[in-house]
């Protein structure tokens, strides 16, 4: 119930909707079609720069959108939404949940929408369906823990604007300093060492790997316990802090 109440407010805010359409395909292009002759030669022989480029880019579109499980929430605590839900019989951690899957599906629907515009300009999958498949639901499993990292955000400072600047300030460095868009061996020492254990790298590897190369990629089990890891930690976090507010 809670989930599709959230996706129809989505649905119902056609701005809000327009613009979730616009950005990612904007970003696709951008980079593609700005960067790629620059980026190209560091590559391995025989990758182009698109095929490169779309797996990382997924991921830095689910992380950024993480904040907006915050807004959402923020939005939800602002406007007495979340007063309603307390008055219904359900469970407390259903709000959480709701939230937290909605933007999950929006995720993926995000995703679809970004390969197709991939597609059009020259990815393509290079290792199969199953392992298309698995690079998609990483990046979605990645985003899906983020979005609980942000609903504790929302939760702690109760103020839509403080919530989404925390995320930013956290999430730019992240994916910036990253392989979302360049090899990581093009980067200075010091930053080419933070990189490496980064989760946005390690989950940017993987699920290019997965896309483009058969077999396991050798930084999934990294991903995967990154993606575990934030899920052990934050959702009883989250919980804990919503019955407190209760």
């Amino acid at each position: 119930m809670v989930s599709t109440r959230n996706l129809r407010h989505f649905i119902r805010q056609p701005d809000l909707l327009v613009f979730s359409t616009i950005q990612p395909i904007t970003f696709v292009q951008l980079f593609a079609y700005v960067f790629g002759g620059a980026i190209s030669p560091s590559l391995p022989r025989g990758v182009t720069y698109i095929n490169y480029l779309l797996p990382g880019i997924l991921i830095q579109s689910v992380t950024f959108r993480a904040s907006m499980t915050a807004l959402g929430l923020s939005d939800d605590l602002k406007l007495g939404v979340i007063d309603r839900f307390r008055t219904m019989p359900m469970a407390r951690s259903a709000v959480l949940v709701g939230r937290t899957a909605a933007d999950l599906v929006r995720n993926i629907l995000i995703i679809g929408l970004m390969i197709l515009i991939g597609y059009i300009i020259g990815f393509r999958f290079q290792a199969g369906v199953v392992q298309a498949l698995g690079s998609i639901v990483l990046v979605s499993a990645f985003g899906l823990a983020l979005s609980w990292i942000f609903a504790f955000v929302a939760l702690m400072v109760r103020s839509a604007e403080a919530a989404q600047s925390a995320g930013f300030v956290v999430l730019f460095p992240l994916v910036f300093a990253s392989s979302v868009f360049v090899p990581v061996s093009s980067m200075p020492n010091w930053l080419e060492e933070f990189a490496n254990v980064s989760p946005v790298t390690l989950t940017a590897d993987a699920a290019r790997s997965l896309a483009l190369v058969p077999g396991v990629p050798s930084t999934l089990s990294g991903a995967i316990a990154w993606i575990a890891g934030i899920l052990c930690l934050f959702v009883p976090l989250s919980v804990w802090r919503y019955r407190r507010m209760t």
